[in-house]
């Protein structure tokens, strides 16, 4: 074990005299470190590139992708054949990379618990790493230190630690010490012995005896959860395995007996088979609907792009689209709702009282109780409480009297348990004269003081009502005495009570709009926190978060088995005093509730609850690495009004993808039926060969991949509720619309082909009915851009992938029909233009009923909005 010993006396800085604590030495703790491993989370073996390329090959998706790649071979179309298998080697690569998130997030743990330690070893003090402290080794803390593993205090002057990776609350936490303690207590809690892995020294120094490192300690529980935690597959992913699983059994059997059908149908010769052969092919192709990994996978790429722009970095592109369908919203209050820092925002002298704006000016009457805080804080504080009085004092009070050349701090009387008040007495310069400020617990304050009965109620009141605002309230005094006359103890002071102020972590500005949207789009926002329930209920109802009047607590939830506790999510919007395993209990029961749950966080200790939940968002500039690997989503400005955004571009996303696959849906309805219905019928010929299919893919991966992806969000995105849990991407309402629109055009294709059966040749037959066809499938897009507005006002609304699709369309379908060598190709006659007429009229009103129900809706739509209008009016 590497290691470098650190010569330290009091001149330079000791933490505390050992008082006969000599730790461990040098061949115990080497024995314990070869016996109990290093101060690390364990690792687990990972698994090969390999192993993990070929999980992703046996899912049905990829298994289709490789099987139209073959038939792309069979049919001579190396270049579509390799488009198709190279596809499925790209999504491989994607699949590799988040299979190695949860690596990702425990390393990023491991770091984050192993820093450098000083620890006490035959009672010389060693700088080791953190990875080499053992179990009943004595480390010493002070002030800016990480604590490298769980530990209790054996020795501790005015100690405190920063515990929100574990526990979310925004103040630190004041320790004390115990020579006798053996038990960790839990994160969280003034004057209590424990310190704990990662968190952070804000302010004093101590010596502490370590219980715990490793996967034993608290931050290795929470290691051990975020391995257990086993992300579910999205809606969309779970309905495009089931829905592919199906088309491509179906399609393959169907292209069988479609092939066998024919040839024997036919006589049964060479021809007959070969015939039958591209019949089966053009049928394979026809229901294996290759567009679905196509679409899925183009647009949660673009939608990762779009969202990036609100400042939202997608980690998991499935999570985009389930973030639209989300029904709760768990957020963390501090760094989520709130800013994460303190800001002084009430002063009470008296019977006077002002409630302060963040940067606003300070009345000068306030003053002394400004400036007396002030001197009872440390110079360079760590404490956030202190920093906001500093920055209140330097607002009030420019150049405070931290940098007056004539004052000197010359003592200070740390907080204890037996006194929770810290004091600074300041030489001013002037003769022997010395000012002693106090801040602390109001009650603590009232003590310094001797108020008489009837004052110290009163404080007591003034205190409670602060509280009860969700303020954290200090007491401030002070009190002058000389150099020779200064005591030992703070108490032996006659001390005069100034006034209180009240400090808060202040709601971000934009948060109340942001969950007014929430409620509009009816996604329940429910608060998790460590914090104390008045000031979560304070927050909350400064966010507007509805049914926020009362709070279960982390006790609570420890009296609950979880059946009561799935019952009870469901109306309750304030969880206060959690813990981090509550906190992942919490989201396991809204899950059990039946809810698509978001959950936002920024520290360890919510990295569980966010792999947990179906949509995890972390804070991308205040949160730490754990929580970042951990989520599906990161806000880059750790803006709460940035989740809006996401929710109404998931919800975008999502309408989008569902007119992509009723269009793809309608469009392969009619292909199939053209492929098959030959078959049985022997007098017809073959209405759609390969090189059909292959033209009318390009216009189906393009258009469904770019065209839709494209279209704007609906104007009601985010006045609807989200979708069931339960619901189906391809429910009974999808389909039913996908194959009424595609038996509409099949009905007009098989319309066109017996009218001109009888007038033309069979080549041009077919051509006029390829023709149709084509004009239908552009009609689809056409009509399903939107679903609440018409076609025709849709053409105002810009989609430049559109505009280029319907021109390589129409271009290249003239070029067909006009040009003799296309004809040979496509095995068309010419046609005159009456005939191509016909056909484009035919393709153009299969679908025309669709705009009659949307006109209908939007009637209806307004008939309603006008009752409840005239309902509302008073």
């Amino acid at each position: 074990m590497s290691r470098e010993t650190e010569t330290i006396d009091r001149a330079t800085g000791a933490p505390l005299e050992l008082h006969g604590l000599s730790g461990l030495s040098e061949d115990e703790a080497r024995r314990r470190h070869e016996a109990e491993g290093p101060n690390d989370l364990p690792t687990e073996r990972r698994r090969g590139v390999l192993a993990i390329a070929l999980e992703v090959v046996r899912e049905p998706m990829f298994l289709m992708l490789v099987a139209a790649g073959g038939i792309y071979l069979l049919m001579g179309e190396p270049a579509d054949a390799l488009m198709l298998l190279g596809f499925v080697f790209v999504v491989m690569a994607i699949t590799i990379v988040q299979e190695r998130r949860t690596e990702r997030a425990v390393d990023a743990l491991r770091d984050l618990s192993s820093p450098r330690a000083l620890v006490v070893r035959g009672g010389a003090y060693l700088r080791v790493a953190g990875r080499e402290v053992v179990r009943g080794d004595l480390v010493v803390l002070a002030e800016g230190d990480r604590v490298p593993a769980d530990a209790i205090l054996r020795r501790a002057l005015n100690l405190a630690t920063d515990e929100s990776l574990l526990t979310g609350e925004s103040a630190p936490v004041r320790k004390r010490a115990s020579a006798g303690e053996a038990v960790l207590d839990e994160p969280g809690g003034d004057d209590l012995p424990s310190v704990f892995s990662g968190t952070l020294v804000t302010a004093g120094q101590g010596i502490a005896e370590v219980v715990a490192i490793g996967a034993a300690s608290e931050i290795g529980a929470i290691g051990r959860a975020l391995r257990e935690v086993v992300p579910e597959p999205s809606l969309l992913e779970r309905e495009t395995r089931r829905v592919v699983r199906v088309l491509a059994i179906a399609g393959l059997l169907a292209s069988a007996v479609v092939a066998v059908t024919y040839a024997l149908t036919r006589g049964g010769d060479a021809e007959a088979w070969k015939q039958g052969l591209l019949a089966g092919i053009a049928l394979a192709m026809a229901m294996l609907p290759e567009e679905f990994p196509v679409v899925l996978t183009v647009f949660l790429a673009l939608g990762a792009w779009r969202i990036s722009r609100s400042n939202v970095l997608t980690r998991r592109p499935p999570a985009i689209e389930a973030l639209g369908a989300a029904t709760v919203l768990c957020v963390d209050k501090t760094g989520t709702l709130t800013q994460n820092r303190m800001t002084l925002r009430r002063l009470v002298v008296g019977d006077d009282g002002v409630e302060l704006t963040a940067g606003g000016a300070i009345p000068a009457r306030f003053g002394e109780l400004v400036g007396v805080a002030v001197l009872a804080s440390r110079r360079d504080p760590f404490d956030p409480m202190e920093r906001a009085l500093r920055e209140a004092g330097d607002r009030v009070l420019p150049g405070t009297v931290h940098e007056h050349p004539s004052w000197s701090l010359i003592r200070e009387y740390p907080l204890s348990p037996a006194l929770l008040a810290v004091s600074c007495a300041w030489a001013t310069g002037g003769e022997d004269e010395v000012v002693v400020a106090a801040k602390g617990a109001p009650e603590a304050i009232a003590e310094l003081c001797d108020l008489e009965p009837e004052a110290r109620a009163r404080l007591s009141r003034d205190a409670a009502t602060l509280a009860s605002a969700g303020l954290r309230v200090l007491g401030v005094a002070k009190a002058h005495t000389t150099r020779a006359a200064l005591p030992a103890t703070v108490r032996e002071l006659r001390s005069s009570f100034v006034g209180l102020v009240g400090l808060e972590d202040p709601l971000r500005a934009t948060v109340p709009a942001a969950v007014k949207e929430c409620g509009s789009a009816g996604i329940r926002v429910v608060m998790i926190t460590g914090d104390y329930p008045a000031t979560a209920l304070s927050i909350a109802r400064q966010a507007g978060i509805v049914g926020a009047d009362r709070a279960l607590t982390g006790p609570d939830l420890e009296r609950m088995d979880d059946a009561e506790l799935a019952r009870r999510v469901r109306d309750v919007q304030v969880f206060a005093r959690v813990v981090p395993a509550q906190k992942l209990r919490i989201v396991d029961a809204l899950k059990a509730a039946g809810e698509i749950v978001a959950m936002t966080g920024d520290g360890v200790n919510d990295a569980p609850a966010l792999k947990s939940a179906h949509v995890g968002i972390a804070m991308g500039g205040r949160g730490t690495d754990v929580a970042r690997e951990a989520a599906s989503l990161v806000l880059l400005d750790d803006e709460f009004s940035s989740i809006v955004a996401a929710v109404r571009l998931g919800r975008r996303i999502f309408d989008n993808i569902e007119k992509a696959i009723v269009f793809i849906l309608a469009v392969h309805v009619p292909i199939v039926g053209l492929s098959m219905i030959p078959v049985f019928v022997p007098s017809w010929p073959l209405l759609l060969l390969p090189v059909h299919i292959v033209f009318l893919e390009l216009i189906i991966d393009s258009t469904s991949s770019l065209v839709f992806e494209a279209e704007e969000a609906e104007d009601d995105v985010m006045r609807r509720p989200p979708r069931r849990s339960d619901a189906r991407l391809f429910a009974g309402g999808t389909l039913g619309v996908a194959l009424a629109e595609g038996l509409s055009v099949l009905a007009a294709c098989v319309a066109v082909f017996v009218a001109a059966r009888s007038t033309y040749p069979p080549d041009a037959a077919r051509g006029l009915t390829f023709t149709t066809l084509v004009v239908a499938s552009l009609a689809i897009i056409l009509v399903n851009r939107s679903w609440t507005r018409s076609a025709l006002s849709m053409l105002r609304a810009r989609n430049v992938a559109l505009r280029w699709v319907l021109l390589g369309a129409v271009t290249v379908l003239a070029i067909t029909l006009l040009v003799p060598a296309a004809q040979d190709l496509l095995h068309f006659a010419p046609l005159d233009p009456t005939a191509i007429a016909l056909a484009i009229f035919a393709g153009s009103a299969s679908v025309a009923w669709v705009e009659l129900l949307k006109l209908a809706r939007r009637r209806r739509v307004a008939r309603v909005d006008a009752k409840a209008a005239r309902a509302a009016a008073p």
